[in-house]
């Protein structure tokens, strides 16, 4: 695509927004409310970014009989505390204020139910931001049906922006978001802060991998490394 990008879409939770542990420690406390041993960070880490019901099949103990529950459970959690643990990551207010002044259309896409992708966006002050949201319906997270990826909550997302593959962006920090991008013909910027796994974002072909909200900017106004493209940007705070 030719930078700078027309149009930009965002993942959510490990891109926008730090969970600041609200989201694995939801779990953790829907886990141990039905049963299950606590299994450890580092397992609780990948469960952000995949659909809910098929990440927590990894983890031991649980089974499809007590996952109705768990499922539960961590949303009720979730609403009535994570939400308001999560905070914004360095950079990212501003980032997204430079973004809309420079007349870039922004769009958040996420994995997580759009009803609860509002109330975070709403809770922590950025949902007025953003031109669209869209999210899975919760039937997606909760089932172990085969899902279909990422591809068609990136692709609503550009049908609401009126965006096409040759003027828009992805940013994310997960494999889940590069494949939703990449099945609808976009580029995806990988960011570091997030949960992806050593080697994960390079692995899935990220066309590029930043360490900060500057960094980022950069990119969306410069171009990727190699490219040169007219100086126009506002600056993250």
């Amino acid at each position: 695509m030719k930078f700078p990008a027309r149009s930009v879409l965002f993942d959510l939770d490990g891109t926008l927004v730090d969970p600041a542990g609200a989201i694995t420690g939801g779990i953790r406390h829907a886990l141990l409310s039905s049963g299950i041993p606590d299994p450890g960070q580092a397992l609780l880490d990948t469960l952000v970014g995949p659909p809910l019901a098929h990440g927590l099949m990894t983890v031991p103990g649980m089974t499809e009989a007590r996952l109705p529950a768990v499922i539960r459970d961590y949303r009720s959690e979730y609403s009535r505390h994570g939400i308001f643990r999560s905070r914004p990551y360095p950079g990212i207010p501003g980032l997204l204020d430079g973004l809309r002044a420079a007349g870039i259309t922004l769009a958040v896409a996420t994995s997580k139910p759009e009803h609860i992708a509002l109330a975070l966006l709403e809770a922590q002050g950025l949902l007025d931001k953003f031109d669209a949201v869209r999210g899975a319906a919760a039937a997606e997270q909760d089932s172990l049906a085969e899902g279909p990826g990422k591809g068609h909550i990136v692709r609503a997302a550009l049908e609401a922006l009126d965006a096409g593959p040759d003027t828009a962006v992805m940013v994310g920090d997960r494999h889940f978001d590069v494949q939703g991008a990449t099945v609808c013909g976009l580029e995806c910027i990988g960011v570091a802060w997030g949960f992806a796994l050593p080697g994960e974002l390079e692995a899935a072909g990220a066309a590029a991998i930043v360490h900060s909200a500057h960094e980022l900017e950069d990119i969306l106004f410069g171009g990727l490394p190699g490219t040169q493209v007219p100086e126009t940007k506002g600056k993250a705070e």
